[in-house]
Protein backbone atom coordinates (compact mmCIF):
# COMPACT_ATOMS: atom_id res chain seq x y z
CA UNK A 1 0.00 0.00 0.00
CA UNK A 2 1.70 3.16 -1.02
CA UNK A 3 1.11 6.28 1.32
CA UNK A 4 -1.34 7.90 -0.99
CA UNK A 5 -3.51 5.09 -0.49
CA UNK A 6 -3.06 4.73 3.09
CA UNK A 7 -4.24 8.59 3.53
CA UNK A 8 -6.86 8.14 1.05
CA UNK A 9 -8.06 5.22 2.58
CA UNK A 10 -7.44 3.48 6.42
CA UNK A 11 -6.20 6.95 7.43
CA UNK A 12 -9.07 8.59 5.94
CA UNK A 13 -11.73 6.59 7.31
CA UNK A 14 -10.52 6.90 10.56
CA UNK A 15 -9.56 10.17 10.32
CA UNK A 16 -13.39 11.10 9.33
CA UNK A 17 -14.68 8.78 11.93
CA UNK A 18 -12.85 10.51 14.64
CA UNK A 19 -14.50 13.86 13.25
CA UNK A 20 -17.97 12.48 13.00
CA UNK A 21 -18.24 10.91 16.73
CA UNK A 22 -16.22 13.90 18.28
CA UNK A 23 -18.64 16.82 16.83
CA UNK A 24 -21.56 14.91 17.55
CA UNK A 25 -20.20 14.27 20.95
CA UNK A 26 -19.22 17.97 21.56
CA UNK A 27 -22.86 19.26 20.20
CA UNK A 28 -24.73 16.74 22.25
CA UNK A 29 -22.49 17.71 25.81
CA UNK A 30 -23.72 21.28 25.00
CA UNK A 31 -26.84 20.44 24.51
CA UNK A 32 -27.23 18.25 27.22
CA UNK A 33 -25.23 20.98 29.63
CA UNK A 34 -29.03 23.11 30.32
CA UNK A 35 -29.90 25.63 32.12
CA UNK A 36 -32.08 26.12 35.23
CA UNK A 37 -36.14 26.89 34.76
CA UNK A 38 -37.17 30.01 33.93
CA UNK A 39 -40.08 30.52 36.08
CA UNK A 40 -41.41 33.78 34.91
CA UNK A 41 -44.28 34.00 32.59
CA UNK A 42 -42.90 33.91 29.24
CA UNK A 43 -43.96 37.47 27.08
CA UNK A 44 -43.01 36.14 23.90
CA UNK A 45 -41.44 33.18 21.76
CA UNK A 46 -38.01 30.76 22.92
CA UNK A 47 -38.58 29.38 19.45
CA UNK A 48 -38.76 32.46 17.51
CA UNK A 49 -35.88 34.42 19.91
CA UNK A 50 -33.51 31.45 18.34
CA UNK A 51 -33.88 31.70 15.10
CA UNK A 52 -33.71 35.58 15.66
CA UNK A 53 -30.50 35.12 17.57
CA UNK A 54 -29.05 33.63 14.78
CA UNK A 55 -30.32 35.08 11.77
CA UNK A 56 -29.86 38.92 13.43
CA UNK A 57 -26.34 38.07 13.56
CA UNK A 58 -25.19 37.44 10.11
CA UNK A 59 -25.84 41.39 9.71
CA UNK A 60 -23.35 43.38 12.07
CA UNK A 61 -25.04 46.21 13.95
CA UNK A 62 -24.17 49.62 11.94
CA UNK A 63 -22.92 50.83 15.73
CA UNK A 64 -19.68 47.85 16.01
CA UNK A 65 -19.81 47.88 11.87
CA UNK A 66 -18.04 50.93 11.91
CA UNK A 67 -14.84 50.08 14.10
CA UNK A 68 -14.95 46.67 12.53
CA UNK A 69 -15.60 46.52 9.22
CA UNK A 70 -12.11 44.76 7.97
CA UNK A 71 -12.54 41.98 10.45
CA UNK A 72 -16.39 41.53 9.30
CA UNK A 73 -15.27 41.62 5.55
CA UNK A 74 -12.49 39.27 6.00
CA UNK A 75 -14.45 36.64 8.35
CA UNK A 76 -17.33 36.45 5.46
CA UNK A 77 -14.44 36.29 2.41
CA UNK A 78 -12.78 33.91 4.25
CA UNK A 79 -15.65 31.95 5.00
CA UNK A 80 -17.73 32.29 2.13
CA UNK A 81 -14.53 31.28 0.25
CA UNK A 82 -14.10 28.28 1.81
CA UNK A 83 -17.54 26.83 1.34
CA UNK A 84 -17.10 27.16 -2.56
CA UNK A 85 -14.09 25.78 -2.49
CA UNK A 86 -14.69 23.17 -0.17
CA UNK A 87 -18.20 22.42 -1.49
CA UNK A 88 -17.83 23.25 -5.28
CA UNK A 89 -14.08 22.10 -6.52
CA UNK A 90 -14.42 19.47 -8.69
CA UNK A 91 -11.91 17.28 -7.16
CA UNK A 92 -13.50 17.44 -3.62
CA UNK A 93 -17.56 17.15 -5.29
CA UNK A 94 -15.65 14.07 -6.68
CA UNK A 95 -14.52 12.94 -3.78
CA UNK A 96 -17.61 13.36 -1.54
CA UNK A 97 -19.75 11.50 -4.02
CA UNK A 98 -17.05 8.39 -4.14
CA UNK A 99 -16.84 7.88 -0.56
CA UNK A 100 -19.88 9.28 1.34
CA UNK A 101 -22.94 10.38 -0.68
CA UNK A 102 -22.59 7.91 -4.09
CA UNK A 103 -23.99 11.53 -6.30
CA UNK A 104 -22.63 14.67 -7.03
CA UNK A 105 -23.90 18.25 -7.81
CA UNK A 106 -22.67 20.76 -10.73
CA UNK A 107 -18.63 22.21 -9.84
CA UNK A 108 -17.31 25.58 -10.51
CA UNK A 109 -14.57 26.15 -13.41
CA UNK A 110 -10.87 26.25 -12.35
CA UNK A 111 -11.31 30.15 -12.92
CA UNK A 112 -13.61 30.25 -10.20
CA UNK A 113 -11.96 28.08 -7.69
CA UNK A 114 -9.33 30.14 -7.78
CA UNK A 115 -11.27 33.32 -7.50
CA UNK A 116 -12.41 31.63 -4.39
CA UNK A 117 -9.46 30.40 -3.17
CA UNK A 118 -7.49 33.89 -3.30
CA UNK A 119 -10.83 35.29 -1.32
CA UNK A 120 -10.34 32.40 1.69
CA UNK A 121 -6.51 32.93 1.41
CA UNK A 122 -6.69 36.85 1.77
CA UNK A 123 -9.90 36.61 4.68
CA UNK A 124 -7.77 34.18 6.76
CA UNK A 125 -4.61 36.01 6.40
CA UNK A 126 -6.41 39.13 7.34
CA UNK A 127 -8.36 37.44 10.95
CA UNK A 128 -4.87 36.21 11.66
CA UNK A 129 -2.98 39.19 11.08
CA UNK A 130 -6.01 40.85 13.34
CA UNK A 131 -5.34 38.51 16.33
CA UNK A 132 -1.94 39.02 16.86
CA UNK A 133 -1.42 42.46 16.01
CA UNK A 134 -4.78 43.54 17.98
CA UNK A 135 -3.60 43.94 21.82
CA UNK A 136 -7.00 42.23 23.11
CA UNK A 137 -7.26 39.54 20.06
CA UNK A 138 -3.81 38.93 21.43
CA UNK A 139 -4.24 38.58 24.95
CA UNK A 140 -7.55 36.09 24.26
CA UNK A 141 -5.85 33.99 21.86
CA UNK A 142 -4.29 30.79 22.55
CA UNK A 143 -2.37 28.51 21.06
CA UNK A 144 -5.68 26.56 19.81
CA UNK A 145 -6.30 29.58 17.83
CA UNK A 146 -3.36 29.48 16.13
CA UNK A 147 -2.72 25.91 15.10
CA UNK A 148 -6.14 25.98 13.84
CA UNK A 149 -5.71 28.93 11.64
CA UNK A 150 -2.27 27.25 10.31
CA UNK A 151 -3.62 23.91 9.91
CA UNK A 152 -6.30 25.26 7.78
CA UNK A 153 -3.86 27.45 5.99
CA UNK A 154 -1.89 24.62 4.96
CA UNK A 155 -5.10 22.39 4.32
CA UNK A 156 -5.82 24.97 1.66
CA UNK A 157 -2.22 25.89 0.40
CA UNK A 158 -1.64 21.85 -0.09
CA UNK A 159 -5.11 21.53 -1.87
CA UNK A 160 -3.92 24.52 -4.34
CA UNK A 161 -1.07 22.86 -5.09
CA UNK A 162 -2.36 19.65 -5.90
CA UNK A 163 -5.02 20.55 -7.95
CA UNK A 164 -2.17 22.45 -10.17
CA UNK A 165 -0.05 19.20 -10.22
CA UNK A 166 -0.90 15.44 -11.07
CA UNK A 167 2.23 14.61 -8.35
CA UNK A 168 0.85 11.76 -6.05
CA UNK A 169 3.18 13.28 -3.28
CA UNK A 170 1.50 16.56 -3.00
CA UNK A 171 -1.89 14.99 -3.31
CA UNK A 172 -0.74 12.58 -0.26
CA UNK A 173 0.61 15.76 1.38
CA UNK A 174 -2.95 17.42 1.29
CA UNK A 175 -4.95 14.23 2.38
CA UNK A 176 -2.09 13.50 4.86
CA UNK A 177 -2.93 17.60 6.29
CA UNK A 178 -6.85 16.88 5.74
CA UNK A 179 -6.88 14.18 8.08
CA UNK A 180 -5.29 15.67 10.76
CA UNK A 181 -7.52 18.79 10.43
CA UNK A 182 -10.57 16.48 10.83
CA UNK A 183 -9.07 14.58 13.92
CA UNK A 184 -8.24 18.02 15.13
CA UNK A 185 -11.26 19.61 14.69
CA UNK A 186 -13.77 18.16 17.22
CA UNK A 187 -11.98 18.81 19.74
CA UNK A 188 -11.10 22.95 19.05
CA UNK A 189 -12.07 26.27 18.48
CA UNK A 190 -12.82 24.99 15.06
CA UNK A 191 -16.04 23.53 16.27
CA UNK A 192 -17.46 27.04 16.45
CA UNK A 193 -18.29 25.54 12.53
CA UNK A 194 -21.29 23.84 14.48
CA UNK A 195 -22.14 25.62 17.82
CA UNK A 196 -22.17 29.12 16.89
CA UNK A 197 -26.06 28.53 15.96
CA UNK A 198 -26.33 27.04 19.37
CA UNK A 199 -24.82 29.56 21.43
CA UNK A 200 -26.78 32.53 19.67
CA UNK A 201 -29.76 30.47 19.70
CA UNK A 202 -29.70 30.02 23.39
CA UNK A 203 -29.11 33.98 23.69
CA UNK A 204 -31.43 34.88 21.35
CA UNK A 205 -34.26 32.10 23.30
CA UNK A 206 -33.53 33.95 26.80
CA UNK A 207 -33.92 37.15 25.04
CA UNK A 208 -37.26 35.90 23.19
CA UNK A 209 -38.79 34.82 26.28
CA UNK A 210 -38.58 37.73 27.50
CA UNK A 211 -40.02 39.33 24.79
CA UNK A 212 -36.86 41.44 23.84
CA UNK A 213 -35.24 41.43 20.45
CA UNK A 214 -31.82 39.65 20.76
Amino acid sequence: MSILEFVEGPMWYFAATVFLIGAVWRVIGLIGIGRKADLSTPKHSASAGFIKGNLRHFVPRLAFAERTWFHIVAGYAFHLGLFAVLFFAAPHVEFIKERITGFGWPTMSRTWFIIAAEIAFAGLIVLWVRRIADPVMRQISDADDHIGTWLTFLVMLTGCFALGETSAGLRALHMGLVNLWLIYFPFSRLMHAFTFALSRGYTGAIYGRRGITP
